[in-house]
């Protein structure tokens, strides 16, 4: 590697983690990386979204060489790139901002995206025109133009929507639970499993096997999950979600039945926006990038409009790409 050659920084900030990707800006490569807490511009605090940004920049970017970042992109959740007021994007703006500040690193090329632009510019040959699918912790999909975000479908958030996402998956894993926990449905996996990441005691556990949960059991059960949900932030249900698909593997019916819903859901998000045959669908988040439990499921409920599907793991391999034309500077439309 040229050490010469200036740097560019791109940044997928997700409702989970972000993660910061160091590249040549002439070639790509890759430098360094960093990864720390969430950073949904609407649903995290300004000054701990600037902090996230900060230790996964910090992490990727030696302090030596920080004077040779030439551009930087992020891709956030909770923001668009336009209007410029939007809420979003101004907190993103901000909090970036703040974290290059603390970390010495002064360039003036700084863009913000939605996290679904980073990640429709990271499929193979970077297609100017097509559709974006993001499933992690939320779920929206959109149509982008130009590489440009034009219309959306979905991503409400945790409260209002999301369906078919990381929220929505626990939230419907801990009421299946509960559900089997007072008689209302059936016996699932989920009950042991969303029991034992809440902290649920041993003794309030159902028992292994066809032995009998003892009423007494079931009401301690219940009596200690309930408050373990809503001593949490809401959106940190998300984190049952990893329980349903292992739970499916070993013949769950229950938790089968929540993914099968789950991947109608985003296939319905897509569908929304009017999919013509043979278009692009780029497809990220831990639910359907590359070996994501609805992958498959999703791209067979889509199978009749013709897309073809390209999942790729997350925004940072866009926002480094976008980060290059930005270094040149180019606009996304004008790139080739």
């Amino acid at each position: 590697m040229n050490q010469d050659s200036p740097w560019v920084l791109g940044i997928d900030a997700g409702g989970t983690r972000t993660r910061a990707v160091l590249a040549d800006a002439r070639d790509g490569r890759v430098v360094g990386e960093g990864v720390a807490g969430p950073g949904n511009a609407l649903t995290v605090p300004e000054p701990e979204l600037a902090d996230h940004l900060a230790e996964a920049v910090a992490s990727a970017v030696p302090e030596a060489g920080r004077a040779r970042v030439a551009a930087v992109v992020g891709g956030f959740a909770g923001a668009a790139r336009a209007p410029e007021e939007e809420p979003g994007r101004v907190r993103a703006r901000a909090a970036l901002t703040a974290a290059l500040t603390r970390l010495g690193i002064g360039t003036g090329a700084v863009e913000v995206y939605s996290d679904i632009e980073a990640a429709f510019a990271g499929a193979p040959g970077q297609p100017a025109d097509g559709l974006a699918l993001v499933a992690g912790t939320g779920a929206v999909a959109a149509r982008i133009e130009g590489r440009v975000l034009v219309a959306t479908s979905g991503g409400d958030g945790w409260l209002l929507g999301d369906d078919g996402g990381g929220f929505w998956i626990g939230r419907e894993a801990a009421r299946a639970a509960l559900r089997a926990a007072d008689g209302r449905g059936g016996p699932t996996a989920l009950t042991a499993a969303v029991g034992r990441t809440l902290g649920i005691p041993a003794s309030a556990l159902p028992p292994a096997e066809d032995a009998l949960w003892r009423p007494e059991s079931r009401a301690a059960y219940r009596a200690c999950l309930l408050p373990a949900v809503l001593d949490r932030p809401p959106v940190r249900l998300a984190d049952l979600a990893p329980l349903v698909p292992r739970a499916a593997a070993e013949k769950d019916t229950v938790a089968a039945a929540v993914l099968r819903d789950a991947a109608a859901h985003l296939a319905a998000t897509v569908a929304a926006l009017g999919p013509r045959p043979g278009e692009a669908l780029v497809v990220t988040g831990g639910l359907v990038a590359p070996d994501g439990p609805l992958l498959a499921p999703v791209t067979e409920r889509l199978s009749s409009l013709d897309l073809t599907v390209t999942p790729v793991p997350d925004g940072c391999a866009g926002a480094v790409a976008l980060a290059r034309l930005l270094a040149t500077g180019r606009r996304p439309a004008e790139a080739p």
